[in-house]
């Protein structure tokens, strides 16, 4: 089977998922192709943060800075059912940064980037109160800055989901195999799920890849061999017991000059990262290694009263972050900065223009998208502009979201309050995973019964059976660890009964 469109993209994570949507709402005809899952790689294993970067200041990346910060609450905005605000504990080291140094790098933190409903920095006395208590006593000082969380392979599959709704073809399971330019267009070859190799006709290719990047862009017919422009840098995460009682997230400052966090992270348990280590493998074998299991262990280790060991692990995560090649000496001052990168013959009406992107975090992709179409305007003909800025994305259209921490609250309440036949934990998280798309999911349900069989940890299979006919969701994996973190609750035996539900009961 032969297809056409305008825009083939190659990548279903966060950068992929973005310019999809914002194409397709310029009335773009778009098909993205994902070889497994939507966020099956890098996008999914983050540290589930929408901020400015702190520690990019003493890099001198004073613009990437200042358009996270900007986008910070934007996204707040157009997402307020799965961002959500959250302050951060800064303590002063005395054998790193002076506390002047820090006094000022969160003095630009606030003021650079446009904050409006976030609550500013303040100064800490650690001596007294709950942020300081599970420190060790040789903390006194601190800061407490603002920045928000984000469920990050919810954020890509919500773009997805607004980018199919405008008319874009999203085919997961679909392997890009390679692209010749053909009379001024892509003819791509692509193997589906079955392994039928099917062919796309597109005006324009966008390699959003990921750390397949350089991959992808060797397999086009572009005149030359990539020499290799991307920096493939393993970024791992642990999660363990809860550490202490309250919702604030620490910084910790390392003498590696690496900073790390620790984030209370799905109710019973603390999430601890990142890792900055060169990785020359296959992204898809990336998982934490012993060495960096003791290297975040013992990094909080350092501040907390408490020491954790590897024992304490819980579930460990990796991902594989494609960095634009800079250069810089160490994985850790390389660039978090964005590159587009355009191969295009000098006639754009007879261009078939290849974009690719390297590098780009999680807060920039809105923006990252909106630059990639402004590249792409000569050879488009699109005549809409950007758009994606104020427009919620599917169930952040919550009543009153311009302040979204009240509108996240008052739709729980409200929520609760319609179904209270259900468990009141599962309520919250349905609202917060699903926004006012949690209609659609519980349907005509008025009890418990009407969920369908429990799976276990809230999971019912109404939820299931929605997030197989509108969320791509395939196997256990992609709803127990992407669409959700339920698996981290759940036993094995209640994991495996999914399994084999899933099997037995394939989606049409």
């Amino acid at each position: 089977m032969r297809r056409e469109t305008d825009i083939l993209i190659v990548g279903g994570g966060i950068n992929g998922a973005g310019v999809a949507r914002d194409a397709a709402g310029r009335g773009l005809d778009v098909t993205l192709l994902e070889q497994a899952d939507l966020a099956g790689a890098t996008s999914s294993a983050s540290s589930k943060l929408i901020h400015g970067g702190l520690r990019y200041l003493e890099n001198y990346e004073f613009r990437l800075v200042r358009e996270s910060l900007m986008e910070r609450e934007r996204l707040w905005k157009i997402a307020p059912h799965i961002i959500t605000p959250l302050r951060f504990i800064l303590p002063h080291h005395k054998g790193l940064r002076p506390a002047f140094i820090l006094r000022l790098g969160l003095f630009l933190y606030d003021h650079i980037g446009g904050r409006k409903l976030l609550p500013p920095t303040r100064q800490l006395d650690l001596r007294s109160g709950a942020a300081g208590e599970p420190l060790a006593d040789s903390f006194k000082q601190g800061f407490e800055y603002s920045d928000c969380w984000v469920d990050d392979a919810r954020l890509v599959v919500l773009n997805a989901m607004s980018a199919a709704e405008m008319g874009a073809d999203i085919l997961t399971g679909h392997t890009f195999l390679g692209a010749k330019r053909k009379n001024g267009r892509w003819l791509a070859s692509v193997k589906t799920e079955q392994s039928v190799i099917e062919e796309i006709s597109a005006r324009i290719l966008v390699n959003a890849a990921g750390p397949w990047v350089d991959k992808t862009l060797n397999a086009c017919d572009v005149g030359q061999q990539n020499m290799g422009s991307v920096r493939l840098v393993k970024g791992s995460h642990i999660v363990v017991p809860r550490l202490y009682a309250h919702n604030r997230a620490y910084t910790f400052q390392n003498s590696d000059g690496r900073v790390i966090f620790s984030i209370p992270y799905e109710g019973d348990y603390t999430l601890i990262g990142t890792t900055d280590t060169p990785f020359e493998e296959d992204p898809r074998t990336a998982e934490a290694d012993d060495r960096e299991v003791e290297y975040l262990c013992n990094a909080a280790s350092e501040y907390f009263k408490k020491p954790i060991v590897p024992n304490d692990v819980t579930w460990s995560y990796s991902g594989v972050r494609p960095l634009y090649d800079d250069g810089a000496e160490s994985a850790s001052k390389a660039t978090r900065d964005y590159v587009l990168e355009l191969n295009a013959p000098d006639t754009p009406e007879n261009a078939a223009p290849l974009l690719s992107i390297y590098g780009g975090k999680v807060t920039t992709y809105r923006r990252l998208a909106e630059e990639v179409l402004e590249k792409l305007e000569p050879y488009t003909g699109e005549e809409r502009g950007p758009w994606t800025e104020n427009a919620p994305l599917p169930g952040g259209d919550l009543p009153g979201r311009e302040l979204p921490q009240k509108a996240h609250t008052d739709f729980i309440s409200g929520l609760q309050k319609q179904v209270s036949w259900l468990p009141e934990m599962t309520c919250a998280r349905l609202a917060a995973s699903y926004g006012t798309r949690v209609q659609i999911l519980l349907g005509n349900a008025t009890c418990l019964e009407d969920m369908g069989q429990h799976f276990g940890a809230g999971l019912y299979e109404r939820e299931v059976e929605y997030l197989r006919q509108h969320e791509w969701a395939k196997s256990a994996d992609d709803i127990l660890w992407r669409r959700s973190k339920l698996g981290l609750h759940m036993t094995s035996g209640e994991r495996a009964a999914l399994t084999k539900w899933l099997n037995d009961y394939p989606s049409p």
